[in-house]
């Protein structure tokens, strides 16, 4: 094979290859006579059919924002891809020091998770008896958790306990963190919901 390409070479020149393999990616869509006359190995571009040299990543030219994964507490870093508001893909960050552009399967399927058509983007609620759910905004659901809060605290807030020790805590409320949570944010809710509100059942949902 090596011997008989070196004959070839010989007897058409690189010019010649040259104009050959332009008029056979003219006049033949086949791979093969581009591989067989080209005077490549039959690896490279001689190899690609039409429709491969049209092929292009969905994600090009788009815009690319950094981010984080947010399944659990590694905080594995994913690179965004976007084009004209419209998410695209997302994959890895290769710069992260934590995942170095792996993901787990979880990660990898951040995209599904944005993209699934039956995600819900709005708060629902349901009232006391109520049939039906309800659409809020944001901020009136965020006022009335805090309001309902303050109340249990206010109705159930012990200063004593049965022996006259001093526990200054609530029974009503518990709290329990989700695996995103970092070191930080556990912090200042220990600090809010300990020290600010009396609860005693604080806890973390910490698997990854």
């Amino acid at each position: 094979m090596g011997e008989g390409r070196g004959v070839r070479d010989e007897v058409l020149g690189a010019g010649s290859r040259a104009l050959l393999l332009a008029r056979l990616n003219a006049m033949a869509p086949w791979p093969l006579l581009r591989q067989l006359f080209g005077g490549a190995p039959g690896t490279g571009e001689e190899a690609y059919s039409k429709r491969t040299r049209e092929i292009s990543a969905r994600t090009k030219g788009a815009k690319v924002a950094r981010s984080v994964c947010p399944y659990c507490g590694v905080g594995c870093g994913q690179r965004i891809f976007h084009r004209d508001g419209k998410l695209l893909a997302i994959d890895g960050d290769p710069e992260s020091p934590i995942n170095q552009g792996t993901l787990c399967p979880k990660g990898a399927a951040s995209y599904q998770l944005l993209t699934q058509p039956d995600r819900l983007t709005t708060v629902r609620y349901r009232p006391p008896h109520g049939t039906a759910w309800e659409t809020l905004d944001l901020e009136t659901a965020m006022d009335m958790v805090a309001d309902r809060v303050w109340e249990s605290r206010r109705q159930s807030f012990m200063r004593e306990d049965d022996q006259g020790r001093y526990v200054n805590h609530t029974p009503r409320i518990a709290h329990l963190g989700g695996a995103t949570l970092d070191n930080e944010e556990n912090y200042l809710i220990k600090k809010l919901f300990t020290a600010g509100l009396g609860m005693v059942a604080v806890s973390n949902q910490a698997r990854t």
